[in-house]
């Protein structure tokens, strides 16, 4: 307790921490098949429970008490430096460990991590981890829950990660690893939520992908990955969150996505798409958000569009789209300042509808161009921001969380 909270002398004030009249702050304790009181849980840093004092350091003595299941500091390492230690002889009553939010946690992830047998759930995220992922980590085969986002790992996936059989969430976002995506990944058949974004991995997605039948959210985005197989994807029938947005694709926009049932978020902005928009993307009867921004997409808006009866968010911005966007009064109305039709030069909406200024479009002409009609609209590629693209230059488009949108929607074809 000393290194970690200073707000009383536990040691003098209570020697006995399961004690039930006098226990130690932090701590719960849980009778052990002896009949006698053990602790069982640590959490610092998180009201009610005690925070941290600014000099707080891991106690590497934690791992001495034998029934410890479940361990948590939040926001405690803060001013100094500090390293995780974890035992060299096997641990088997430990289930999670938890360190989120621990700016002078400046440390690798030692190997010895492979130690902690029992391990259910192991979240290290928001802290200053570097260096790479061991292997060792792979033989935590009762892990359920793996959490190393918002840090600074480097190198690659681990190859052998495929032996976390157990795994239902796996996150590495937010580091600087490299490499492909290995193919073992497709092994993880238990995962329902994968989050590699915010990385620099390479080369295509790996087709094994498609075996991951229960994934309900697939997040790749800002990367450098450069193809994938859209039949494969649209095998994951379970998938509802879809991000990927900001990789080198330029490809085609696949009409393969629009088999993906229970859809509810799809974001492939920034990443050079070409082609029409499918209207197979009408059949993603519970689309809530859609963005397809900063790409070449060209041709005109389907107006099936306009049986998306509930859509939330629809963002269009930066193509080479044209016409007349056929979308009703009620479907502007509805979606407001969520609709974002900007740097299209050639798209123009009716001037009957009086919403121009909302979705950033011209008014139509008379020969059904926008009446907004300068080069620099005109010639969208020839500007900054495509020229970036076309370097592989990607920029995080950060919208609505990707979990916050709730309603069902419906989409109906036009006859």
């Amino acid at each position: 307790m000393e290194s970690i909270s200073s707000d009383k002398d536990w040691r003098s004030f209570s020697p006995e921490p399961c004690n039930p009249s006098s226990s130690w702050p932090g701590m719960e304790c849980k009778p052990g098949s002896d009949n006698l009181l053990h602790v069982t849980k640590l959490v610092f840093g998180t009201p009610p429970n005690p925070t941290c004092m600014n000099s707080a350091t891991f106690p590497s003595q934690i791992f001495n008490l034998p029934f410890l299941q479940s361990i948590h500091f939040v926001s405690c390492f803060k001013t100094k430096k500090t390293t995780l230690f974890f035992p060299n002889s096997p641990s088997s009553s430990l289930k999670q460990l938890s360190f989120r939010s621990n700016p002078a946690l400046i440390s690798l992830i030692p190997p010895q991590i492979s130690s902690l047998k029992s391990l259910q759930v192991l979240t290290l995220s928001q802290n200053h981890l570097y260096g790479k992922i061991p292997d060792s980590i792979s033989s935590l085969n009762s892990l359920i829950h793996l959490d190393l986002s918002y840090n600074k790992l480097t190198g690659r996936i681990p190859a052998e990660i495929w032996r976390l059989n157990n795994l239902v969430d796996l996150d590495l976002s937010y580091n600087s690893l490299t490499g492909p995506i290995p193919p073992s990944i497709g092994e993880l058949v238990k995962l329902q939520n994968l989050d590699l974004s915010s990385n620099s991995l390479t080369e295509t997605i790996p087709e094994s992908v498609e075996k991951l039948k229960i994934l309900t959210f697939l997040a790749l985005s800002d990367n450098k990955l450069s193809g994938y197989d859209p039949n494969g994807v649209a095998k994951l029938q379970k998938l509802e969150y879809l991000i990927m947005e900001g990789n080198p694709m330029f490809i085609p926009l696949p009409p393969e996505l629009g088999r993906l049932p229970r859809l509810q978020e799809l974001r492939l902005g920034s990443s050079g798409y070409s082609g029409m928009i499918p209207k197979s993307f009408c059949w993603l009867k519970n689309l809530t958000s859609l963005s397809l921004e900063n790409n070449n997409l060209s041709g005109e808006i389907p107006p099936e569009f306009n049986g998306l009866r509930k859509i939330y968010h629809l963002n269009l911005s930066r193509n080479l789209l044209s016409g007349v966007v056929p979308f009703s009064s009620e479907f502007f109305r509805r979606l407001g300042r969520n609709l974002d039709l900007s740097g299209n030069a050639r798209l123009c909406v009716n001037e009957h509808e009086g919403l121009n200024e909302n979705v950033g479009v011209g008014v139509c002409g008379s020969n059904g161009s926008s009446s907004v009609d300068s080069d620099e609209m005109r010639k969208p590629l020839e500007s900054s921001e495509a020229a970036s693209l076309a370097l592989g230059i990607w920029s995080w488009r950060s919208g609505a969380g990707f979990m916050g949108f709730s309603a069902v929607y419906f989409c109906l074809w036009s006859s």
